[in-house]
């Protein structure tokens, strides 16, 4: 997020300086803590699985395989920073290639480390975080080679790596809330899982609700990068101090989101029954379970897109209090215990849960749209900034 904002705006700004020190202070800030929270992360490993898994050779396979992903944890963060990175300078492609790249590499290698084919030993679920960890690797290391090599405006530069606490501060600032509002909400779904996990047909209930999730988040692809590109417009906009493209930018933002959103949900809607099934085919519970989700989904989608243009907005203009709040709202304020006390203590079962996350986004997205027309995002976070050292 910090990454994102300083960028954009000092780019649209011209101030090409202060961008590239920006990533190269943000870049070692994310190693620290890459490397930081992998290895609190491998140390707590047995003690995190105890909280999930009993049985002994599951536990035993699965701290191996956390470990594992603890170790590599920096080779998640750096390419997560460099994505967002030239997306903030407007260049989508070049990530999404480096990325789609990895991705392949994790494809081909899997089996043959998961499976022992070939050379390879027979790793099981070790070799499928190996096989995670080593893509990922490839990934962080082109992506270190194009920002060395000065691919675009922004490169890694020696002498702006060291650390500059006010730099440091100001990213920490930006940067520290989006943070929390993201794990929060990540812990969020596990716990979401845990509460559908509780219903009387659990089996179908989770089946059909992995399968839905999954076809909205097919979906979601093209919102999520509608979202990325407003959230660079905006931020470039606010930093060049066009405030009237920027709120163009936003009203457009916010109906194309809108727009779409409502399109998907349609679709969605007229089809749930066909797209469950075409995962699933024979299980009438799962797909019966997976289409209810659907379509108590569907009803609050247009307002999710008012909550992802208010996300994508407020980060671009570097204010990510404001995301997380609204982030921790729709999870914890309202989605966990909406669908908690409609699907258990008033008996609705999967369908209260279904509708308790629905109207979670419905509300959620009133507040986010209250919070855009007060128009507390058109504050650049640029202009007092400290110098680089020289």
């Amino acid at each position: 997020a910090a990454v994102t904002a300083l960028v954009a705006q000092y780019m649209g700004a011209g101030r090409q300086q202060e961008a590239n020190y920006s990533l190269n202070q943000l870049f070692t800030i994310a190693l620290i803590t890459g490397v930081g929270l992998g290895l609190v992360g491998y140390l707590l490993a047995p003690w995190l699985l105890q909280l999930m898994v009993r049985e002994g050779a599951v536990a035993d396979a699965a701290v191996l395989y956390l470990r594992v992903i603890f170790l590599g944890l920096p080779t998640m963060v750096i390419p997560g920073l460099f994505h967002f990175a030239f997306a903030a300078t407007g260049d989508t492609l070049t990530p999404l290639l480096v990325n789609g790249v990895g991705t392949l590499v994790n494809i081909i290698l899997d089996p043959f480390l998961v499976l022992g084919w070939g050379p390879f030993p027979r790793l099981g679920i070790l070799g499928a975080a190996d096989a995670t960890v080593f893509a990922q690797g490839v990934a962080t290391l082109a992506f270190l080679g194009l920002f060395v090599r000065g691919k675009g405006p922004l490169r890694l530069e020696a002498a702006s790596l060291l650390p500059h606490w006010p730099w440091v501060k100001k990213a920490l600032k930006i940067g520290f809330p989006a943070a929390v509002g993201q794990s929060s909400t990540a812990f969020g779904f596990v716990v979401m899982t845990g509460v559908i996990g509780r219903l009387p047909n659990a089996e179908a209930a989770l089946a059909g609700y992995g399968i839905a999730d999954r076809i909205l988040g097919i979906l979601f692809i093209i919102t999520d990068g509608l979202s990325t590109g407003l959230t660079t417009m905006v931020g470039q906009a606010l930093g060049a101090g066009l405030m009237t493209r920027a709120r163009e930018l936003v009203r457009k933002g916010l109906g194309v989101l809108v727009l779409i959103l409502s399109g998907e949900a349609t679709l969605l809607w007229l089809l749930r029954y066909p797209l469950v099934g075409l995962f699933i085919p024979g299980r009438g519970d799962v797909i019966q379970v997976g289409a209810g989700f659907i379509q108590a989904f569907a009803v609050g989608m247009p307002l999710l897109g008012v909550f992802f243009a208010a996300l994508a907005i407020y980060r671009g203009a570097g204010h990510n209090l404001p995301t997380m709040v609204l982030s921790m709202l729709r999870l914890w304020g309202l989605r966990i215990p909406l669908a908690y006390l409609l699907g258990f203590p008033l008996g609705w079962g999967a369908s209260g849960v279904w509708w308790g996350m629905s109207l979670s986004n419905v509300i959620s997205g009133l507040a986010a749209g209250g919070l855009l027309a007060r128009g507390s995002w058109q504050r650049s976070v640029i202009r007092s900034d400290p110098s680089p050292p020289r």
